[in-house]
């Protein structure tokens, strides 16, 4: 007989971009098919806390995970250390996928035989709905980098404000230190000319991981030309998804924003953006040694 797989199944608890029809229909099969899974509150703050659930997942033999979009899903994991293998994975999308086909994708990967006994939804739905995703009182809200396509341009280090990126000891750009990142601001994932960075949270499929990677013009442009030319404005001509997702006037207006509220007056970049003066780019911090 085929093993039963290790399946998660995430609620989204803090941002509930998940359909509220879908999580029901997906919570309440899988309690009704006497299948061993876990149902955490919210994927995205386990990833950034590194927590153990998700290296025991992904040691699995066979995965099954009920969250957002695969390819930020994919990314979560290795951001907390714990790749997911692809030849054994099965990510199911509750953010796109009609309640039906998540119920029909659940019951193509059950064994013949269970036996666990079901699981009462309502009460296990309550513990998701009243548990909080931010028991240490952070809201997990960080970028994930999606590194088939980051080349290491370090334009996120440069562009971020609150200290999330750093270089690590192989030399490659990452999250450092999610914790830091200002809830609501995907400034960096629209300044990044590979499309590298991901935020699960995000309304817009091109920045929350959505569309699939490929589907991006690879583009690498320096910062400081992004700030002071008109590259922008050709590539805009060229792709009008480019224009909605890659706007370099709304990623400062972001930083600008959460830098007001977290740095006090920020005058004089505030009025360098109104007399359209040239903003240069934050300051590199020093790579560790």
């Amino acid at each position: 007989m085929i093993p039963a797989p290790h399946i998660l199944y995430c609620h989204c608890a803090s941002a509930r971009l998940l359909p509220v029809e879908t999580r029901e229909a997906a919570l309440r099969a899988l309690c009704l098919s006497g299948l061993p899974f876990d149902a955490v509150p919210d994927l995205c703050g386990l990833s950034a806390r590194r927590d153990p659930i998700l290296h025991r997942v992904a040691a699995a033999g066979r995965i099954v995970v009920a969250a957002c979009h695969p390819r930020a899903v994919r990314w979560l994991f290795v951001a907390a250390g714990a790749g997911l293998p692809a030849e054994a994975a099965r990510l199911l999308n509750l953010r796109t996928e009609t309640a039906e086909a998540v119920c029909a994708a659940l019951r193509e990967i059950a064994p013949g035989e269970t036996s666990l006994p079901p699981r009462d939804f309502q009460t296990l739905w309550d513990q998701l709905e009243s548990a909080s995703a931010s028991p240490d009182g952070w809201t997990p809200w960080a970028p994930v980098i999606d590194y088939d396509r980051c080349t290491g341009c370090l334009q996120c280090l440069s562009f971020c404000l609150f200290g999330v990126y750093a270089v690590g000891s192989d030399s490659r750009i990452e999250v450092r230190s999610p914790q830091q990142c200002k809830t609501g601001c995907p400034a960096c994932a629209r300044v990044c000319p590979e499309a590298a960075i991901l935020f699960p949270k995000h309304e817009a499929e091109a920045i929350s991981g959505g569309m699939d990677a490929g589907a991006h013009e690879a583009m690498k442009v320096d910062l400081s030309a992004m700030l002071g030319g008109d590259l922008y404005s050709r590539l805009r001509e060229r792709n009008p998804r480019f224009s909605k997702e890659r706007d370099p006037a709304l990623a400062l207006q972001e930083r600008q924003k959460f830098l007001s509220a977290a740095a006090g007056d920020p005058a004089p970049e505030a009025a360098a953006q109104a007399g359209g003066t040239r903003i240069p780019p934050a300051p590199s911090p020093e790579k560790p040694q």
